[in-house]
């Protein structure tokens, strides 16, 4: 496999570090996560954050929308959410003698499926469609999203009261999970001297616009992955079906997530050429949502991903 010229990497214009670095002021301590955010909606994925309330989830979905200064949308889940809250409804115009379509909160840029896993699921799944087709279909008319168009969903742990667990099919189509987890003593002091960070992500300044985006996702598409990479990518998920430590292995789907995951972090590294390292960085977000771990059924661990990695050899 063909190696970059470090010299070269070190000296390569990386335009999304400043997004990086205005992003880890507010949500601090968490620069792999935001990093890995960041990849996800650069190789055109939904992402899923699941942790305990308070962690700061929607700070972060708030922070993203602000710096890549995207049309954004919050849709609050709730038990009695219905899904034409969610893709909106048509109304009778009595002064036209006809119906309008009023669209959705879903017809925004990046859309924050807030507690998703607090809704039923009949109200998740109006979620699928836009998701996978970028699109809604309501009342019998199908209407384009906007574009770019993301998903930002985020849960609380199952174990919590007044929870429905998404289903594998809805799952899948999140192509990164991710959690923030508890901050690190310093970021938790420096928080808590500042009172909160989610006033300051309302003031942030868009650094770029998403036309921007949407170049750095087509430069992603254009990061080299070699035969040799593919094969690394086939082996993990052939080992993973035959895990006897997993109820199931990861799909061809899985795959595909996998190596749009590494072009986005090979490319926020400033390479043009994904690496092994590219797919490990990425494969816990991608893998775990989508594995079952044995006994109980829970999601993979990283540490299960972890020896995954170790027991599979680098082509």
């Amino acid at each position: 496999m063909r190696l970059p010229d470090l010299a070269s990497l070190a000296a390569a214009p990386r335009p999304f570090d400043p997004v990086l670095a205005r992003a880890g002021e507010v949500i601090r301590g968490k620069d792999e996560a935001i990093r890995l955010a960041l990849a996800c909606l650069l190789a055109g994925g939904h992402l899923l954050i699941e942790d305990l309330p308070g962690m700061g989830k929607t700070t972060l979905a708030h922070t993203l929308a602000r710096l890549l200064g995207l049309q954004f949308s919050r849709i609050q889940f709730t038990s009695d959410l219905l899904p034409a809250d969610i893709t909106g409804v048509s109304i009778f115009e009595r002064e036209r003698g006809e119906f309008r379509f009023l669209p959705g909160p879903l017809f925004a840029q990046l859309v924050l499926a807030d507690e998703i896993n607090r809704a039923t699921p009949k109200t998740q799944s109006a979620l699928l469609e836009a998701m996978e087709e970028r699109q809604v279909t309501a009342e019998g008319q199908t209407r384009e999203l906007p574009t770019p168009f993301f998903v930002i969903a985020t849960q609380n742990p199952a174990h919590q009261i007044g929870t429905f667990p998404l289903p594998e099919s809805q799952l899948d189509r999140f192509l990164m999970r991710i959690e923030l987890g508890y901050p690190d003593p310093a970021a938790e002091r420096s928080l808590l001297a500042a009172g909160g960070q989610r006033a300051r992500a309302e003031r942030l300044p868009a650094l770029l616009a998403a036309d921007d985006l949407a170049k750095a996702q087509q430069a992603v598409v254009g990061v080299h992955v070699s035969p040799a990479l593919i094969d690394y990518v086939q082996a993990l998920l052939a080992a993973t079906r035959r895990d006897p430590s997993f109820q199931h292995g990861l799909s061809p789907r899985a795959g595909l997530a996998l190596i749009a995951a590494a072009r986005a972090w090979a490319w926020l590294a400033g390479r043009d050429l994904a690496l092994p390292d590219d797919v490990q960085a990425v494969l816990p977000a991608v893998a775990c949502h989508r594995l079952r771990a044995l006994p109980g059924g829970g999601y993979a661990r990283p540490e299960d991903i972890a020896a995954l990695i170790r027991s599979v050899p680098i082509p």
